[in-house]
């Protein structure tokens, strides 16, 4: 991008949203608003008409909402969208269900639909675009959006094993989570925990979603939950989740403790504490997503003798975690998405 101005299209269908998105997107030397939509359907011509480098997307829009329109954009014309939602339960819902269909990223109104004081989030915004430039839009055409329906993989036949997996992503991650969760098999003999950089709400409807499509319970993790095999525990948003020992019984706690990697929760956090109890029977799962998180964790689990997989770049929306994993040389495996369920059966019947 660089010498090029970062073009965005702001599709709201509030007047006040689209002049207060305008002047944050513009007040910056290297992006500018080439296009305004008030509506899904304005959005999604104004795509193919304008090409822009990055869109933010309403939600809730008149003649065609905002899921709609991401269906058609990402089907025609795939492109870099960051979803602009309310932090409501429905909200997150929704955002959930974009950034599985495709959506990069996502920011939320502080104050509601018609939001004001949006200018709070306006750096949050701003680094989105950046980082959404970046994408690759190659890897939004060539991953469908739904893996609701394919088999579960045969589970490996044994009985319970003394492994845990812990899984980190980021930017891209609820979609890639989609391929991993679903396809294990139901009586997967280990507890998975996932950290997904969400805040509160968010975490809460990426379970639910993971665990209507899993033969796996998937839940978001509370405090003094006992760890148990087949379950996948969600940490939080703005929770670091760590596991305890409380006579022979590995206990999740959450701790409000500061950020690490600028995030909460972190998964070097959670792989830190997993490795510390479960030693060389740790497995460390890195997808896709920004920054570093998941790196200091890995060296963790290989310096206990655990094994450690990173998404490849073919697969990566984000290769920024997986490749600072990689780079360092903790990864055993470095495989494409679709792979890693098949891959995880092995190494916990292993």
């Amino acid at each position: 991008m660089s010498g090029r101005k970062i073009r965005v299209l702001i599709a709201d269908d509030s007047a006040l949203m689209k002049i207060i998105l305008r002047d944050i997107i513009n007040s910056q030397p290297d992006m500018e608003v080439v296009g305004l939509a008030s509506n899904g359907l304005e959005a999604v011509e104004r795509c193919k008409a304008l090409k822009p480098d990055v869109i933010t997307l309403d939600i809730e829009m008149p003649k065609m909402n905002g899921i709609e329109a991401l269906k058609r954009i990402m089907a025609e014309n795939p492109t870099p969208v960051i979803m602009v939602n309310s932090l409501t339960e429905e909200g997150a819902a929704i955002t959930t269900e974009a950034l599985e269909i495709g959506a990069v990223d996502f920011v939320t109104k502080p104050g509601g639909s018609v939001s004001g004081n949006f200018r709070k989030v306006a750096d949050e915004l701003l680094e989105k675009i950046r980082s959404a430039s970046r994408v690759d839009v190659t890897k939004l055409k060539s991953m469908p959006g739904r893996i609701s329906i394919r088999k579960p993989l045969k589970s490996p036949g044994l009985g319970l094993t003394k492994k845990a997996v812990a899984i980190a992503s980021s930017t891209g991650g609820p979609r890639s989570l989609q391929y991993v969760i679903p396809a294990l098999p139901k009586g997967f003999p280990a507890p998975i925990f996932l950290v997904q950089h969400m805040p509160p709400t968010f975490t809460k409807s990426l379970a639910m979603r993971l665990d209507r499509d899993s033969e796996l319970t998937v839940v978001e993790a509370g405090n003094g939950d006992k760890v148990e095999p087949g379950v996948v525990y969600v940490a939080p948003g703005d929770y670091h989740m760590g596991l305890k020992m409380e006579s022979s019984v590995v206990k999740i706690y959450l701790d409000k403790s500061e950020k690490i990697n600028n995030v909460r929760p972190a998964a070097d956090y959670t792989f830190d504490k997993m490795a510390e109890i479960y030693g060389g029977q740790s497995i460390g799962v890195i997808l896709t997503g920004m920054g570093r998180d998941g790196t200091l964790g890995a060296f963790k689990i290989k310096h206990y003798g655990g094994k450690v997989i990173a998404e490849s770049k073919e697969t990566c929306i984000v290769y920024g975690m997986p490749k600072a994993v990689v780079d360092e040389g903790y990864a055993d495996y470095v495989l494409p998405v679709h792979k890693i369920p098949e891959k995880l059966v092995e190494l916990v019947g292993g």
